[in-house]
């Protein structure tokens, strides 16, 4: 299957039902290139599981009250993700970061903070973190693996 998304970074290929009418499970093939960021987002649906395939990855996930978790991954580990727990991976290696992620529903969400951050009135945004009202109307609107700057 070709890739769902492609950026600088690397891609994701995004399976379930909207795609494979047999399925019950969402599914999600992520390739991240060395220094590849799959950036902050999280499922509002379901939990994730992961099972990394190649590479080494660093993930960190943030909870309520300030507090956040960063775990490194290596070919043969798995991961867990609350549902709706932020979180995002980087590579950390010189090689490819290839990881699936699974979730025990029919359809695939996601919110990206970019996009989150996009459909919130910028001037709201703008009185909390001071980034300044242009800067929020160029954010994307979508969720991307991108590479860091």
């Amino acid at each position: 299957m070709q890739p769902t998304k492609v950026t600088a970074g690397g891609s994701v290929k995004i399976i379930d039902r909207s795609n494979f009418p047999a399925t019950d499970i969402a599914a999600v093939i992520v390739t991240l290139k060395p220094g590849g960021l799959r950036e902050l987002h999280w499922h509002p649906n379901e939990d994730e599981w992961q099972y990394y395939v190649k590479g080494t990855g660093r993930m960190t996930v943030f909870a309520a009250g300030g507090h956040a978790r960063t775990m490194d991954f290596h070919e043969g580990d798995v991961g867990y993700i609350d549902r709706s727990m932020p979180h995002y991976i980087e590579n950390l290696g010189d090689t490819e970061l290839v990881f699936l992620e699974i979730f025990p529903t029919p359809e695939y969400q996601d919110i990206s903070l970019g996009e989150w951050l996009a459909h919130t009135p910028s001037r709201l945004v703008n009185q909390h973190i001071d980034t300044g009202e242009d800067f929020l109307r160029k954010i994307a609107r979508k969720e991307t693996v991108i590479t860091p700057a």
